[in-house]
């Protein structure tokens, strides 16, 4: 078991939270995501820290680099964050979304739960 606290980002979720022209390319906001979460981390935060970013539909495909491991959720991304938080046993686990329903799904799975202004300034 361990004890580094894992950080499931719904990027859908984040990347929407900020009407900069992101659906235009989805893919792109996605990766910009990601390297800021890559060279950022989770602000406020000076423990370690793994970093799982789940992108679905149009962001599917965008690749993990050092410091964020990229999921693509086969279906839907809100399953797929309750899988990775369900599987995480007694691992502490942080999901960063806005999505009321996720954030009580995933809370009655123990995980704590933050904004999209957790990892987005």
């Amino acid at each position: 078991m361990s004890d580094v606290l894992l950080v499931v980002v719904d990027a859908a979720n984040v990347v929407g939270s900020v009407p900069d022209g992101w659906w235009r390319d989805r893919r792109g906001a996605a990766e910009r995501l990601r390297d800021r979460l890559a060279a950022d981390g989770v602000p406020g935060r000076d423990d370690p820290v793994e970093i799982v970013l789940v992108v679905e539909g149009a962001a599917r495909g965008v690749s993990s680099v050092p410091g964020v491991r990229v999921e693509s959720a086969p279906g839907s991304g809100d399953d797929h964050m309750v899988e990775l938080v369900a599987g995480a046993g007694e691992r502490p686990v942080l999901v960063v979304t806005a999505d009321r329903e996720l954030r009580r799904r995933v809370g009655e799975l123990g995980a704590e739960v933050a904004g999209p202004r957790t990892v987005r300034p």
